[in-house]
C-alpha cells in the first residue's frame, strides 16, 4: 500500500529541541498511515489498530514533552495551560472516535483526520514553538519572565492569524488529496477487476459470446470462435441464431428467449452442428444484461461442452437397466417391460407369454474351461435367443444361466410359441470356445417353461 501524505513534514515545524521534533515527526507519520488506510479502503480492524497506536503515542509524547517544560517552567501558567491543551486533545479525539453512530467509518475517520491535521499543525507551529523558544532561552540563562516575553512577542497575533489562515487552506488541500487518492484507488480496483474479467473471457475453455438486443454478435472469445470454425472478425455482426439452432430454428427457441428476457437467465442442454456437420450436445447459460433503465441491452451466452457428460449419463442409465455381460435387459427393465406388456394385453385382448429359460449343462463349462469360457457361452446364448424373437418381444437375463422371454400380441397359444422350438434347437448347436474350428466347444441345452396370460 502506497503512503498518502496529507500532512507533509517540513523544516518549519521544527522547534529546535531534537527529542520533541522526532516525536512530532512520528505523530505525523501515524496520521499519514491512518489516511493511507482510509484512502485504500482497508478493513476496520486495520484502521482501529493504527488509531489505537496513534492515541497511545500521543499520550507518550505529551508526557515526554511535559517533562521538558516542567524543568524550566514548573507550575507556570504557560506550562499549566499547555498541559490542559494536551488533555483536551485526548478528550476531543476519543469523542470523535466514539461519535460514529449510524455514520460510515469513512466519515468518522475523515473527521478525525481533519481534526488531527489542524490541531497538530497549529499546536506545533504556535504552542510548541512558543514553549520551545522560551525553554531554550531559559536554558541559555535568561530569566523566565524575559524569556516568555520575547517568545510571546515572536508569536504575535499577526503570526497566529497567518497560521490559522494557512491551516484552513491546508486542511482543504489535505481533504482533496485524500478524496483524490480514494477515487484513484477505486478506479485501480475497477481496472484490475476488468483486466481479470477480460483474462477469464479470453482464456476460459467455455465458449462465450456477447450479443446485442437484436441477437447480433458483438464479441466472442477464442473458444467460441474455435467451436464455430470462424475467426472473430467473421463472427461479428452474425446473428447468433444462424450459428446455434437452439436459439433460432429450434422449436424451443422462443421459450428460451422469452424466459431470459422475463427472468434474466435461462440454462439447459442444447444441440448444435459442429463445423464438420456432426451433431453435438452442450450446456447453454444465457443471461440478460440490462441498462440503467431496466431495458435489455445485451445478452451473454456461455456454451459448455457436455457431450461427454451426457454420453456418460446415458451409459450409466443404460447399464442401470441392462446386464453388463450380455447387454440384455436386467430384472429392473424386465419388470417395467412386463408391466407395459400386461397393460397392452388388457387393451388389445391378446395373449401374453412369459417364458422362463434355464440352461442345462452350463456348470460343467465353467468347471472344465473356466469362467471366461462360461461368459462367452452366455453371450452367444443371448445373441441366439435374440435372433429368434421379434422386435416387440423381450429377452432378459435374470440370473447366472437364467433368461426370461416376453412374447406379446398372441392371438392363440400356438401362434408364436413355435419360436421356442427354434430357440431350443439353436441353443443345442455347439459353441466354439476359440478361433480354431477344430478346437474345444461347449454343448448345452435349455429347459423352457411357459406361462400364458389372457385378460
Amino acid at each position: 500500500m502506497k503512503a498518502v501524505e496529507i500532512f507533509p513534514w517540513n523544516a518549519n515545524f521544527e522547534t529546535g529541541i531534537a527529542e520533541i521534533d522526532e516525536q512530532h515527526q512520528q505523530l505525523v507519520k501515524l496520521v499519514n498511515r491512518l489516511a493511507s488506510h482510509l484512502a485504500y479502503e482497508s478493513d476496520l480492524p486495520g484502521l482501529d489498530e493504527i488509531f489505537g497506536e496513534l492515541a497511545a503515542y500521543a499520550q507518550y509524547h505529551f508526557r515526554a514533552e511535559e517533562v521538558i517544560w516542567q524543568e524550566v517552567l514548573a507550575q507556570d501558567p504557560w506550562e499549566i495551560e499547555h498541559r490542559k491543551t494536551h488533555q483536551s486533545f485526548i478528550d476531543d479525539v476519543m469523542r470523535l472516535r466514539n461519535a460514529q453512530g449510524g455514520r460510515s467509518i469513512d466519515v468518522t475517520v475523515e473527521e478525525i483526520l481533519s481534526f488531527l491535521c489542524q490541531w497538530l499543525a497549529f499546536h506545533i507551529l504556535y504552542s510548541d514553538r512558543r514553549m520551545a523558544q522560551a525553554t531554550l532561552a531559559i536554558r541559555a540563562g535568561q530569566a523566565p519572565e524575559e524569556a516568555k516575553r520575547r517568545s510571546n512577542g515572536a508569536m504575535n497575533s499577526t503570526v497566529r492569524a497567518l497560521i490559522e489562515t494557512v491551516l484552513t487552506m491546508y486542511d482543504s488541500l489535505s481533504n482533496r488529496t485524500l478524496q483524490l487518492v480514494k477515487e484513484l484507488t477505486t478506479r485501480q480496483k475497477l481496472e484490475a477487476k476488468l483486466l481479470l474479467a477480460g483474462s477469464v473471457f479470453e482464456n476460459t475453455l467455455e465458449a462465450i459470446c456477447i450479443v446485442d438486443a437484436a441477437g447480433g454478435i458483438i464479441d466472442a472469445n477464442p473458444a467460441f470462435c474455435q467451436s464455430c470454425g470462424q475467426d472473430r472478425g467473421a463472427l461479428l455482426g452474425t446473428p447468433i441464431a444462424a450459428l446455434k439452432t437452439s436459439l433460432g430454428d429450434d422449436d424451443n427457441a422462443p421459450v428460451v428467449w422469452s424466459t431470459v428476457t422475463d427472468t434474466g437467465h435461462w440454462s439447459g442442454a442444447v444441440h448444435y452442428r459442429t463445423p464438420s456437420g456432426e451433431l453435438a450436445a452442450e450446456w447453454l447459460t444465457l443471461s440478460a444484461i440490462r441498462d440503467s433503465s431496466g431495458n435489455v441491452g445485451h445478452y451473454v451466452a456461455v456454451f459448455s461442452s457436455v457431450g461427454g457428460l451426457i454420453q456418460r449419463q446415458q451409459a450409466m442409465e443404460h447399464w442401470a437397466h441392462h446386464d453388463a455381460l450380455t447387454g440384455l435387459p436386467n430384472r429392473l427393465l424386465l419388470t417395467d417391460r412386463l408391466d407395459q406388456a400386461l397393460a397392452q394385453a388388457r387393451r388389445d385382448g391378446k395373449l401374453l407369454a412369459v417364458c422362463y429359460v434355464d440352461l442345462d449343462d452350463f456348470k460343467p463349462v465353467n468347471d472344465q474351461f473356466g469362467h471366461a469360457a462360461g461368459d462367452h457361452v452366455l453371450q452367444v446364448t443371448a445373441e441366439r435367443i435374440r435372433k429368434e424373437l421379434r422386435g416387440t418381444d423381450t429377452v432378459a437375463r435374470v440370473g447366472g444361466d437364467e433368461f426370461v422371454i416376453l412374447i406379446t400380441g398372441l392371438d392363440h397359444a400356438d401362434e408364436r410359441l413355435a419360436c421356442l422350438d427354434r430357440i431350443r434347437d439353436a441353443l443345442r448347436q455347439p459353441i466354439p470356445l476359440g478361433t480354431d474350428p477344430n478346437g474345444p466347444a461347449a454343448h448345452i441345452s435349455a429347459t423352457i417353461g411357459v406361462s400364458l396370460h389372457l385378460y
